[in-house]
């Protein structure tokens, strides 16, 4: 008689860790502007840190809809796998202890080099690239520049395609391995152009060849009934899933970074 055949067990994936492993908050991140919880998740032996922000935390925006923050953080993930960069944490959306809300990877940062600095000069050295002038107070101003940096300029890419609203430089969170994530997405994916961010050195300029390919695998993601368009449909409303589209058809159009219109603040407040 044969021994029955053994069924190895199942690997825990980090998207399992974070939907379905036990959410215990250890503290809260004092200066974020909504509820942001800092915890631990364990499921099947395995523990990590994470953020927990629970829609019950989100303060209400003027031009945002109430309670969509944490599915906007989570669709920002989705569409940054789609493009095979890898630049947001692994994000879910689960029920916590305070409700539903998003749970993402914590990122343990490293020395990096420096990503943004203010310069006494009128145009950035090698190596850089110029946002604006910055006032640094007595009546002077200093040029703010950031790096250029092929990380920071994937980062430029997907915030075109999501909209980002908030691009500042707290949320640029250098891992392990020289990665490079991006944090904070929940002003994303509106249908009007709300594009703010410190990454506007490339404004213009072509996109890569790169990039290119990552908007054109977008682009065949996005098409109904796609996975990622299913994924998405579930998370932000039929009007900004066509905006997506919509942008990532005009980023391929174009052929080149976004510029800023004028319409709209370019610079979020604070920048840092």
């Amino acid at each position: 008689m044969s021994a029955p055949e053994r069924i190895p067990p199942r690997s825990v994936t980090t998207a399992d860790l974070l939907a379905e492993g036990e959410l215990t908050v250890r503290g809260r991140i004092r200066d974020a502007s909504n509820a942001a919880l800092y915890c631990t998740v364990s499921y099947d032996g395995r523990e990590a840190a994470c953020i927990y922000k629970p829609v019950a935390g989100e303060r209400p925006l003027w031009d945002f809809p109430d309670g969509t923050l944490a599915q906007r953080e989570v669709a920002a993930y989705e569409v940054s796998e789609a493009t095979g960069w890898g630049l947001v944490p692994p994000t879910v959306l689960r029920e916590g202890p305070y409700g539903e809300g998003m749970c993402q990877l914590w990122v343990e940062t490293v020395p990096d080099g420096e990503l943004l600095a203010l310069v006494d000069a009128e145009e950035p050295e090698p190596g850089w690239k110029a946002i604006g002038l910055a006032d640094v107070g007595e009546g002077r101003t200093a040029l703010l520049v950031h790096a250029d940096d092929d990380r920071l300029r994937r980062l430029a890419v997907l915030d075109a395609v999501i909209n980002n609203a908030d691009r500042k430089g707290g949320h640029l969170l250098p891992g392990a391995g020289g990665r490079l994530y991006g944090i904070d997405h929940g002003v994303t994916f509106h249908t009007e152009n709300k594009l703010r961010t410190l990454l506007w050195g490339w404004a213009g300029e072509p996109l890569t060849g790169e990039a290119v390919e990552a908007l054109k695998g977008l682009e065949e993601a996005l098409q109904e009934g796609a996975a990622l368009a299913v994924r998405l449909a579930g998370l932000i409303t039929p009007a900004e899933l066509a905006a997506v589209r919509a942008r990532v058809e005009a980023l391929l159009v174009s052929g080149r970074h976004p510029e800023p219109t004028g319409e709209w603040p370019a610079i979020p407040w604070p920048p840092v």
